[in-house]
């Protein structure tokens, strides 16, 4: 499998589009021709964005896998994170300038078995047992210093399975990496 990565340049104009979408949508900025850093934007991968506002979580929605273009993909996760995450109200005009936005580009999904095939800071999980699913993104399990068990244990947990469902013959267990980026860090906007 080819290695993708984005160059901090791609990383810039991929934040500046999130924040543009999310500004269009509050009226607050006006949408500008996306000019694409690179053809890596075009790819067709799947992309999480992460809203937050001083460190605490506003908004996270994504999509594992997608059929359209990077640039576009992460364009339209940001305004749902931002106006569809049905844990938060919508984001507020008020609230735009105090944002940070983070975006998780996704590897392709890779089935395993056991959580000794699970890498800590390298993995995210996409757990399904019979009509439910979870996903948990890399960062989050070195967030709170999980091991990999537990790691397992919180994504199903966030299915709605119990603790230990990822034992079970039935359970599929889906790895993918991704590549984190957030505004002000090296690379951010």
């Amino acid at each position: 499998m080819k290695e993708f990565s984005l160059s901090d340049e791609d990383k810039h104009c991929l934040l500046k589009l999130a924040r543009a979408g999310i500004g269009n949508m509050l009226q607050t900025v006006k949408m500008q021709d996306r000019e694409l850093s690179s053809q890596n934007l075009e790819e067709k991968c799947g992309a999480f964005v992460t809203i937050e506002i001083g460190s605490r979580l506003r908004g996270c929605i994504g999509s594992v896998e997608s059929e359209q273009p990077l640039h576009l993909t992460v364009e339209e996760m940001a305004v749902s994170s931002s106006f569809r995450d049905p844990r938060f109200p919508p984001l507020k005009p008020e609230e735009f300038d105090k944002i940070v936005i983070e975006i998780s580009v996704l590897s392709p999904l890779e089935n395993v078995r056991g959580s000794e095939n699970i890498e800590i800071g390298k993995h995210g999980i996409l757990l399904k047992k019979d009509y439910l699913s979870g996903l948990l993104l890399p960062q989050v399990a070195t967030r709170y210093g999980w091991d990999s068990k537990e790691f397992l244990k919180q994504t199903c947990l966030k299915a709605g399975l119990s603790a230990d469902a990822w034992m079970d013959d039935d359970c599929e267990i889906n790895v993918f990496s991704a590549i984190v980026f957030k505004e002000g860090e090296h690379g951010g906007a």
